[in-house]
Order: C-alpha cells, then structure tokens, then sequence
C-alpha cells in the first residue's frame, strides 16, 4: 500500500510501493501504487459497525399469520380473510387472455443505453498526447527515450482501440479516465513515480460539424533511482548467492521490468542451488522524494538447504519403479539437489511415450543430511498412457520404387521398458517381416539393447536375395529431444541369404548361399544444432564391421565406411551443407564376397541423378555388380522461406572393383529439391539428372522422403 509518513531523522516525505497489485501493471508496461486511506477508513468503519438487530422474532412473526383451515380444525385466527373469488362468477376471470402482442414491450438495450437492432449516434474525437516530446534519458543500464514511452502507452490505449469514435459522451470520458491511469502505470513502470497525467475536452462549436478534440499533458517529474538493496534472510550457502546472482544494481532506474525479471531469476536460482522449498516475498520500495532514491527490500524464505533423498512412487497403477526411475536420474541419492535434474529426469521420463501424464516433485522429509543439510524427497506421480501404437511410413526412388513399411508396438510388453515391434515391408523391389525386442535405458540411462528376427526377399537389379537374420545390438544413440555429442553402436549378425547374381566365368546368372557373422561396431562424433534439418556444425562418424562368410568357400574380411557433414550457415535463411563418404572392403576379392555385403552407390542417400544402385562396374547386361570400395560427395545450398524451402545440389560419386577407392570415372549428378517443415522434420521431394548421361541411364529420377538427404 502506499503511505505517506515522516521519516525520522531528517523528516523526508516518503512512500512505500510494493505489494501484488503494486506490480501486476507489468502486464500492461506499468508499475501501480496501490491502496488509500479513503479505503482504509471506510473498512475501518465498517468494522466498528454493530450487528443489524432482529426485526421481529419467530414467535410474533407466527402470531400474525393469518388463520388456515386444516383437516383437524381450524387454526386460531388473528385477522378476517377475505373469501377467495369464484372463477364462475368473477368477471376479471371469466375474461379471455390478452394476446401477447398486446403487451408494452420493451426491447434490450446495449451498455450505452441503444435499443438493440438500431443504429446508434456515433461521435467522433481526436485525440493527443504531449509532455513526452523532450524526455531523454541516456542511463547506460535502463535509457529511455519519450517516443518509446509513448509507443508503450499507445499500445494499451483505450482512445486509440476506440478508433475516433464512440456512441456517446459517457463513453469518451469512460476511455479519458482509463487511458489516465494506463499512462500513469507507464510512467511509472519506468521509475517515474511522480508522474501527473491531465485531460482536457475541446468540443466543437455548436451547430458546426467536427471531432471532440482530447488532449492528455504529461508532466513526467523525476526518476526514481534504487538505493540500497537489501535481502530479508537467513544466511545462505554460498553467503552471497542472493547479492551476486541478483539482476539489479544500486544507482540504476526502477524499472518495473528488470526488478520483476530479477526477482523472477532469484526463483530458478535458489532451487538450482540446493534450496528446493525456497519462497520469494513481497518487495518493498520506500520512496524517498527529496532525493529520488528508492530502498529496495526483498523477504526471501529458503527452507531447508537439501540433497536428493529417496525416490517415491504414487498413481493408482505407476509404469515404472523407484529403482527403473533411478537408473533414469542422472542423479544419485546424498547429491546436493538442483532443480536442472529434476526437468531433465522429468523430460527423460516424457520420452518414454509411456505416460499420459507424470510429475516430479520435491517433498520435505526433515531428515538430517551431511553438511547441516536435509534430504528432498522426490514424488514421481505418473498416470500410464497408451503403451501400443501402429505406425507406417512411405516413400519412393527411381531404381528401387515405391517401398512401404507399416509396424504394431508394444513399448513396454515386458517391464520396464521392454518393447516388441512387428513389422511388415511391401515394395516394389522390397518385401519383408521382422519382430524386434528392444529395452531401452538397459541398466544404464541411454542405453538400448535390441534383438531383432528378420526375413526379407530382394530383387534388385545388382542381384536377388532371400535372407533370413538374427541381429544384435547395443547402442547409444540421439533421440529427437536429447542429441547426444557421442554415439555408439556393437553388436553382431548372423546371417543365411541365398543370392543370385552375374557371374563372369560363366556368362550367366548363379545362384549362391552364404552364412555369415558380422561384428558391426560405429562411433560418431556430432556437433551439428539438429538431428533430423542441422544448420551448423559438423558430424564425424567411423563404422568397422570384421566379418566371417561360409557356404560358397570361406573368407573373411572387413568393412569399413568413414563419412563426414558439415553445415555453414551464409545468413538467417541460407545454409550451404556438404557430405562425403569413403568405404572400403578389405581381405577378400570381389565375386567371394556375398552380392548384399558390397557397396553400391546412386540414389536418393546416395549420389541423386541416379537410380538406386546405378552407379559403379556393371554386367553386360548394364546391371551393376557392387565394387569392394566406393566414393561420394554431396554440396547443397538450403534456402527455408517459413515452412518451405528450396535446394539446388551437385552429387557426385563412383563404386571401385579395388580395395581402395582409386577416384577415376567420377560421375556428377545435379537438380533441385523442395521442402516442407513439419514438427518432426522436413519432407523432402527432390528431383535430379545425371551430368553426362550414358547409355542406359535415367533422364529423370525423382526421390521422396522424410529428413534431409544428410
């Protein structure tokens, strides 16, 4: 509230701001000053009043009702009641109704007093705003300037929404009166207090047409200025953590803005900072006109310095334990507490996709701690959602076709966090069926280990292939809300694939069955701002897969593929992008290595221009036979207007019969993509032409797809 009072020693004219409707002006630029002593005195007399006396009491309000005739008896009468009329020969009732439309009726009216329906008389007004005009102040924390004030006091205008015109006088000094109030609270948002605010009316000549003129004169006074800063609580750890880390400084403007914004700082901070249950009071500001210096005094609450206790679990039928929850938190019990944990357990959770709704919240325990701290116990209360889903994805190259991939889940069949996927593809060169197991955060936060049953036909025209797979893997890998810097895979891969292909020393087609065991293992390093459409950075990524091959005699040998990307942003909208890929296949000649265990280039991830697997040593027919090491480099110049986007790209790229790629034949492919932006990343349409097309090879190819091509 604000008062005024004498303040001993020197007897200054004070005033004290603070209080919740003191601020809540922010929400329209200003700094109110609340209350009055007009309103304290009338509470004040209201309070002195004395209870209203009884009118009459139940016994005599008894007394005077009048008799009623009842089966038993009749009561005793107090007063004579008139006899109730007969309907048969009363003349008032024997009376038809009279019509409704006959009745004086009376039709609503708006707030301004017009009959709904009708036009209303409208005036019109201009109106000014003077006093702001010269106002500068060049304070290197808070400058203003009087154009920005008046740009402030315009937005929440009510002449200005009124457009020039109202029904009536009533509604114009309405708008004066508000519009007084919101360029004080302005004013004062900016440390002038003592800000006064006058209106005046100009009415055209009577009889003659024109605009009520409205004129509002400011006389901004001085600004306020904040003196000492002075925090109302128990000593802290570290002992300056509310003076260092608070936004305001002595000396600067009371500007509403930053002082809330502090404040504001102040409450993220404590919980950060081991102080879970701290509670932030109301300031207050003693005003000191003689000086224009304000004091400023904040009562800050910390509770109990914490650290994390034990972990509890509520909801009539929870998901996870306290001990899954546990290998989640990134956090161990005795730590001191900080709040940051606690949204990233909370942002984990959520991304299980196994909730419909879950909280964490800290609960006192009164518990001692080491260091004259306490344990915060945290409540994990979770509601379960949905665990099964069915998903389908589609998309379509030249040279591969359209391919479609549908799949039924269940995320959380074998608790905590036991998934089994089912599968189906259908395509035109692809079909087949998986099951999946997949438990994700497997012992250790992030980490997923998968079991995966494959049976798959493959007709392309490098080779055709039925093949069955038992895969494993364990991996750390980015997810859509946390893009991990570094990321691994291991595992391994026992495979049966029968596969047709050219074989040379017969002129003809063979047929061939291979058993293999793979050792898969990858590392990446990225450093790009986004998984699925990156701006800036760069990703490294290294995969070595030794592998072992039976049935049609037995090598071994080994994979190995090295790829790069990096993004470079040239302006806001602007992204120039590059990738390039080397692999290589080491300890094995060509024709012994299984058709789908080489490398093939061409396509939409690949070399565009080309169809899928176009590019590389071919049989006579013109089918590509895959090489043992391969080459690829992509540029792409991304220009994003809202939620599409444009790309122009040169791909360029060839499949080596060496061991090593040897850079010659290099062929070019070029052309143009288009993008739609969506919540989980851009639709990708691009359509390509091979530079210095050869026989056989496609004008056109066209590339349909989620994600950018890198």
């Amino acid at each position: 509230m604000n008062d005024v009072r004498l303040a001993a020693p020197s007897r200054r004219i004070t005033r004290r701001v603070g209080g919740e409707i003191s601020w809540a002006a922010l929400m329209m630029g200003g700094l109110l000053m609340a209350g009055s002593a007009s309103a304290q005195s009338t509470n004040s007399a209201q309070a002195a009043s004395p209870p209203p006396a009884t009118i009459i009491s139940d016994r005599d309000f008894d007394a005077a009702l009048p008799s009623v005739d009842t089966p038993g008896g009749t009561a005793p009468a107090q007063k004579a009641t008139p006899p109730a009329a007969d309907p048969a020969t009363d003349p008032d009732l024997a009376k038809p109704l009279t019509p409704l439309d006959d009745f004086n009726r009376q039709p609503l009216r708006d707030d301004n007093g017009n009959a709904k329906g009708q036009t209303a008389p409208s005036l019109t007004y201009r109106w000014q705003l003077t006093g702001l005009e010269n106002l500068r102040d060049a304070d290197p924390v808070a400058p203003i300037e009087g154009d920005a004030l008046q740009d402030s006091f315009a937005a929440v205008s009510a002449l200005k929404q009124g457009k020039g015109k109202a029904t009536n006088a009533a509604a114009i000094a309405a708008r004066i009166e508000q519009d007084r109030q919101a360029l004080s609270d302005v004013m004062s948002s900016q440390g002038y207090f003592d800000a006064s605010v006058q209106s005046s009316v100009a009415m055209p000549e009577q009889g003659k047409p024109g605009d009520i003129v409205v004129s509002m004169a400011v006389a901004p006074g001085p600004r306020y200025r904040l003196g000492a800063i002075r925090f109302d609580a128990p000593a802290l750890v570290p002992a300056d953590l509310l003076t260092r880390q608070f936004g305001v400084k002595s000396g600067e403007p009371i500007v509403a803005e930053r002082v809330l914004s502090a404040e504001a700082a102040l409450g993220v901070l404590l919980p950060q900072s081991a102080y879970p249950f701290a509670k932030i009071g109301q300031r207050d500001i003693e005003l000191d006109a003689a000086t224009g210096i304000g004091d400023y005094t904040l009562p800050v609450t910390p509770g109990p310095r914490s650290r994390f206790g034990d972990i509890r679990i509520k909801g009539r039928r929870p998901v996870f334990d306290a001990r899954h929850i546990a290998t989640i938190a990134r956090f161990r019990k005795g730590e001191m507490y900080d709040s940051r944990q606690i949204d990233d357990l909370r942002k984990a959770l959520v991304a299980t996709n196994l909730f419909a709704t879950v909280t964490v919240d800290p609960v006192q325990t009164g518990t001692s701690a080491p260091e004259g701290t306490e344990y915060a116990d945290l409540v994990v209360t979770q509601r379960a959602g949905p665990p099964r889903s069915l998903s389908a994805q589609a998309g379509y190259s030249t040279g591969e076709g359209i391919k479609a991939v549908g799949s039924w889940s269940h995320a959380n069949l074998f608790p905590p966090e036991g998934a089994f996927i089912a599968s189906a593809t259908a395509g035109t060169s692809e079909q087949g069926l998986s099951g999946t197991f997949r438990r994700s955060n497997a012992g250790l936060r992030d980490r997923t280990v998968e079991m995966s049953l494959i049976a798959n036909h493959t007709n392309l025209n490098a080779y055709e292939a039925y093949t069955g797979a038992l895969k494993g893997r364990i991996s750390r890998a980015s997810t859509a809300i946390w893009q991990k810097r570094w990321t691994y895979s291991y595992g391994f891969e026992l495979i049966g694939s029968n596969e047709q292909d050219y074989a040379f020393e017969q002129a003809g087609e063979r047929r061939r069955t291979f058993y293999i065991l793979a050792l898969p293992g990858q590392v990446t390093y990225d450093r790009s701002n986004s998984l699925l459409d990156p701006t800036r950075g760069y990703r490294l990524s290294a995969t070595l897969s030794p592998e072992a091959s039976l049935g049609s005699g037995g090598q071994t040998y080994a994979r190995s593929i090295f790829e790069a990307t990096g993004y470079y942003p040239i302006s806001d909208k602007l992204v120039l992008a590059g990738r390039a890929r080397v692999g290589m296949i080491g300890g094995a000649s060509r024709e012994s290595i299984a058709p789908s265990r080489r490398f093939y280039s061409g396509g939409g991830g690949s070399v565009r221009g080309f169809g899928y697997q176009e590019l590389g040593p071919k049989d006579p027919d013109g089918h590509p036979i895959g090489g043992r090491s391969q080459a690829e480099t992509s540029v792409e110049l991304r220009y994003r207007f809202g939620n599409f986007g444009v790309v122009g790209f040169v791909d360029s790229g060839q499949v080596f019969t060496s061991e090593v790629p040897t850079f010659n034949s290099w062929r070019f492919g070029t052309g143009v993509g288009f993008r739609y932006y969506t919540n989980f990343g851009p639709m990708r349409f691009d359509i390509a032409t091979p530079i210095n097309r050869q026989i056989g090879e496609s004008r056109v190819a066209v590339y349909v797809s989620i994600g950018q091509a890198f």
